[in-house]
């Protein structure tokens, strides 16, 4: 008699008995620029065009033990770049957290993050995950929670790095630890989610992004609205799950506020996937979960007969799991495009392929009508 084997969940799942780990909170640094913390992207990459924008997007690149993986994400993205010219070329990478292991400190950044991404020749912008929040208590040198973050990405001007040591890529002018980012074709909104597994967001970031999606969203059908934050609302694997607390709290700010992104881009979980969640008003929104920039260990989606996960919770209603990749390293390209209907968004999911790691392999790709 044949063995059946077990499935994987196509639908989010919470992980049992956790604990509640919420002391772990860290207060916020002061912002480096004023309210309401925008920056234009056309402030620093002047030749973005009005009809199409391309980028990359990635998280949890950050490694301790085995750097190739996040040299190799790395490096494809690099090629990438090279390879591809015009309008079809990445101008930046938009890191989704996690840059540096354990505990975000000043002394990892060289090799965790500028050693890494020397080849790299577009600007990187960035939100903080929990591992750059949280502070080493065994630090021989004590530290306030995300002093390197932002000396390297929250700076009032771009200027030389000392962490950086001769490597050539400069600070960046973001002006908070959550922030806006405007384009010509999207408003990109960036949330932090602190150093909890599940994350918090505190009341004063609530009331900023409230106001964040009202304004955004007078600017549609222009521009596309994009939501980035570090821990993934819905999740199906095996070391985090899904997170209730941040479900909780962005379908709290939408119907408050009636107004959605067009997609959720997320990392902290280490691996790639990609849901949907259909709306009472049958509306369907993506939400992308891409956690494999290169820190080793790579999280696997639970199966149906492990008993220490359930899917079994009214806040899962409609979501469901259409693509994942929980074996390899990745990164995403989006792009953004204008045609004569209005806005496209385009992502693309690259892998490590298995027989080249120096070739990316296209996983998977979605297709967002703004």
């Amino acid at each position: 008699m044949a063995l059946i084997s077990s499935l994987k969940h196509t639908s989010p799942v919470i992980k049992k008995d956790q604990p509640d780990d919420s002391y772990k909170f860290q207060p916020l640094p002061e912002p480096s620029g004023s309210y309401p913390y925008h920056l234009s992207v056309q402030d620093v990459i002047s030749d973005i065009a009005g009809n199409k924008m391309v980028f990359h997007m990635v998280g949890d690149t950050g490694s301790i033990r085995n750097p190739g993986s996040q040299r190799r994400i790395a490096g494809l993205m690099a090629a990438q770049y090279e390879t591809l010219s015009g309008k079809d070329q990445p101008k930046f990478l938009y890191h989704l957290g996690d840059v540096v292991y354990n505990y975000g400190e000043a002394q990892n950044y060289y090799d965790q993050f500028f050693e890494p991404y020397s080849l790299y020749p577009a600007p990187i912008f960035a939100i903080a995950g929990n591992h750059d929040s949280d502070v080493n208590p065994a630090a021989a040198m004590p530290y306030q929670s995300l002093d390197a973050f932002t000396t390297v990405f929250c700076d009032t001007v771009s200027r030389p790095v000392m962490l950086s040591r001769k490597i050539d890529r400069k600070s960046m002018p973001q002006p908070n630890i959550y922030w806006t980012m405007d384009t010509p074709l999207a408003t990109i909104i960036g949330l932090h989610t602190n150093v909890p597994k599940y994350g918090i967001v505190t009341r004063e970031q609530r009331d900023w992004f409230m106001d964040e999606l009202r304004a955004a969203d007078m600017q549609r059908p222009d521009k596309a609205v994009i939501l980035c934050m570090h821990h993934a609302p819905y999740s199906a694997d095996i070391n985090h799950g899904a997170s209730l607390p941040m479900i909780d709290f962005l379908e709290g700010v939408f119907e408050e506020t009636g107004i959605r992104p067009d997609i959720v881009f997320s990392g902290h979980v280490h691996n790639y996937q990609r849901f949907s969640k259909q709306y009472a008003d049958l509306t369907v929104m993506p939400y992308i979960v891409a956690g494999t920039g290169g820190f080793d260990e790579l999280h696997p989606i639970a199966l149906t007969d492990n008993e220490g996960f359930t899917a079994d919770d009214t806040r899962f209603d409609g979501v469901s799991l259409e693509s994942n990749c929980d074996t390899r390293h990745g990164f995403l390209k989006i792009a953004i495009e204008r045609d004569n209907r209005g806005l496209i968004l385009n992502g693309e999911y690259y892998t490590v392929a298995d027989e080249d790691e120096h070739t990316a392999v296209l996983t998977d790709n979605f297709t967002v009508r703004i």
